[in-house]
């Protein structure tokens, strides 16, 4: 598959993103769980430039090779702690809103902020969003993964 598109970097919309990753990142989740939000977001949506760039920025702030082969299947896995559990299960909730999924369950919403408080849970909410907007901009575009710029 060849890109439709060559990205070209809008400064303004870089400066908006860079300030969202700075609200992200101050909001007290370990980058390591933010990785594997982005990832496991970005296989729901297929977005492969994002699962390969997640997992490189993932493998950079520590994450094992076991969890990141894994996280697709965080469920049937023994990896991962009840905290990053709830995490991936909004992460995906937030991301299958589509063709009437039912979206973040006052379960789901309930399990995470059992772990997160509420700055948390606005940066693992922004992450989630970000990720999916990346994801709809790489696969409408067609970008491709495992380019260097």
């Amino acid at each position: 598959m060849e890109a439709r598109m060559k990205s070209q970097a809008n400064a303004d919309v870089m400066t908006a993103v860079q300030h969202l990753y700075k609200a992200i990142h101050a909001g007290g989740v370990d980058p390591r769980l933010l990785g594997l939000v982005h990832v496991r977001a970005s296989q729901i949506n297929g977005c492969s430039p994002c699962v390969f760039a997640g997992v490189t920025a993932a493998r950079k702030h520590g994450e094992t090779d076991e969890r990141l082969h894994n996280v697709v299947a965080w469920r049937e896995t023994p990896f991962f702690t009840e905290a990053e559990r709830s995490a991936l299960a909004l992460a995906e909730a937030a991301t299958r809103i589509q063709d009437g999924a039912p979206g973040v369950t006052d379960e789901i919403w309930d399990g995470a902020a059992a772990h997160f408080d509420n700055k948390q849970l606005s940066a693992l909410n922004l992450e989630i969003a970000l990720t999916n907007f990346f994801n709809r901009i790489n696969r409408t575009i067609r970008e491709q993964a495992g380019k260097t710029r």
